[in-house]
Parts: structure tokens; sequence; C-alpha cells
């Protein structure tokens, strides 16, 4: 494993009304002993208001960011995020239930990192996050 200093130094920003999948997500982590915080949002509108907030305080993050919520939709969001100087370099992942090409696309013309599709179990989330830890441990963030 990695150390854990490096665990706490990535907040995880997550934006997704689905309570169950939070949980998930949370205990996923906890079960693969991360320390990481996590941020969450329960849509776009929420989204940007924390994302703005992690990048005033200078946190180093990666986004986990649903397409079908209320207010705002990830795509939405995303588009936003995209347009603004301040957060267009975020690191953005997808983590749907959609499997739509066209959201796909949407996303990828936007410069989402990846497209997720949920999975409905714990296992899923479990290969996410063994992905996420991987990948923050290896590329270098930028420092907020």
């Amino acid at each position: 494993m990695l150390n854990a200093k490096l665990d706490r130094d990535v907040t995880i920003l997550l934006v997704d009304d689905d309570d169950v999948d939070a949980m998930s997500i949370q205990r996923t982590l906890k079960k693969q002993n991360l320390s990481n915080p996590l941020v969450r949002a329960h849509d776009g509108v929420e989204g940007l208001e924390l994302l703005r907030r992690l990048i005033k305080a200078g946190q180093r993050y990666i986004v986990l960011l649903d397409i079908n919520m209320p207010r705002m939709n990830g795509v939405e969001m995303l588009s936003k995020v995209r347009a603004d100087p301040s957060l267009a370099s975020s690191l953005i992942f997808m983590l749907t239930t959609s499997q739509a090409e066209d959201d796909k696309a949407k996303c990828y013309q936007r410069n989402v990192a990846g497209y997720i599709v949920k999975k409905q179990s714990d296992n899923g989330f479990a290969r996410l996050i063994s992905m996420l830890h991987s990948y923050w441990g290896v590329v270098e963030l930028p420092d907020c």
C-alpha cells in the first residue's frame, strides 16, 4: 500500500444523489484502509460550491461525478467546470449508471479522465477505489 500521508493528501469529491452508492464508496475506502477524506455533494450546484472550496483551501482532489442528478446534472456541471478557468483543470471521473453512447461522448468531449459505469455490488466499487488509489500514487496531481 502507498503511504498514508499520500492517501490523506487527495480528497475525493463525490457528486452523486444516490445515498446507497455514497455509503458503498465510503465503506470501500474503509475496507481498503484508505484515509482519504470523502466530501459529498448531492447535485451539480452543490458540487461546484464544494469544488471551489477545495481549490480555495489548496487541497488536492479527484472528482467522481454522476450524470443523473436533480437541479444540475453531471454533464451540466462538467460543462461549467470546463468553462471556468479557475476550475477547468479539475480531474474528473464520471461515475454513472448510464451506458448511453451519447452520454459517454458528451463527457469525453469535455475531457473527463474516465467514464466508469457503476456496478451494483461493492466489488465494483472496490475495483474503482483500487484504481483511483493506484492512479494518484503514480500520477502527479497539481497543487491547488
